[in-house]
């Protein structure tokens, strides 16, 4: 059975696909077998594997619109383990009809059944808006996974998410859980340090121990189509997504997920 977990923010440029593509591939360092899916039109997670979205012959959308099976859509990624469900522009059309249909927001969790007990963990990458995509991400997820930075609007951003989370378990997925991760951080900035803090007394065991700081080797990364940890595996970045991994792990073999946060 797969484990799902969903990357997401209402906030943008937060490292969410950043997140998603260098989790999977710790992942598979791991030896899981792991399926991508971007459910965003900008399709960055899709272009970050080196993939043309316009090349795309199939797409999310047509899992999402069209009922077609994950397994005619999905990619190998030429890293072994790792498959995408890729995206393009076309996406905005599912957030537009799939509300049109009934019990719309179990669309992804009833598609994933396709794939259940081919993949050890599906991440979905999110869109930056919380839509009929995300609303059907977080319907079909374990665990929800929110990165932000340690600066004023991203920390605000957390606020509606909290009330999705809530939302979402009184009406379609009461077992899920999340877990806040901050990402693009700067120990040397007073400001992120006394933001880091807030989070820390105002989450406390919903904030994850792991914390991505800046590094530069994750912009080389996304041009030469490749996720950090097989770019760079020594690098400040790459460590730390694999104590992330590790983190995630540990986890779900204590069974949390059985008691929401």
């Amino acid at each position: 059975m797969s484990y799902v977990i969903a990357i997401s923010n209402e906030k943008g440029g937060v490292a969410k696909t950043t997140t998603a593509l260098a989790l999977s591939a710790a992942f598979v360092e791991k030896e899981k077998k792991v399926l991508m899916i971007d459910l965003d039109s900008q399709a960055n997670l899709t272009l970050s594997m080196g993939v043309d979205p316009q090349q795309s012959r199939k797409t999310s959308i047509n899992v999402l619109m069209e009922n077609v099976p994950i397994h005619e859509v999905k990619v190998e990624t030429g890293i072994p383990n790792l498959d995408l469900l890729p995206s393009n522009n076309e996406m905005g059309f599912a957030e537009r009809y799939l509300p049109t249909r009934p019990g719309y927001e179990n669309t992804l969790k009833i598609a994933l059944d396709d794939v259940k007990d081919i993949y050890d963990v599906v991440i979905i990458d999110c869109p930056p808006f919380l839509g009929a995509l995300t609303l059907n991400a977080l319907t079909a997820t374990n665990l929800l996974i929110l990165p932000t930075q340690a600066e004023y609007f991203s920390i605000y951003a957390l606020r509606n998410m909290m009330g999705l989370i809530r939302r979402i378990r009184t009406q379609n997925n009461p077992s899920l859980t999340y877990r806040i991760l901050l990402t693009m951080f700067d120990k040397r900035n007073k400001i992120h340090r006394t933001l880091f803090e807030h989070l820390r007394t105002s989450f406390q065991s919903g904030l994850l121990t792991t914390i991505i700081q800046i590094d530069t080797k994750i912009r080389e990364s996304a041009i030469a189509g490749l996720p950090i940890i097989f770019h760079s595996p020594k690098c400040r970045a790459s460590i730390q997504y694999r104590q992330l991994a590790e983190e995630v792990l540990q986890y779900v073999e204590k069974e949390t997920i059985a008691t929401p946060a």
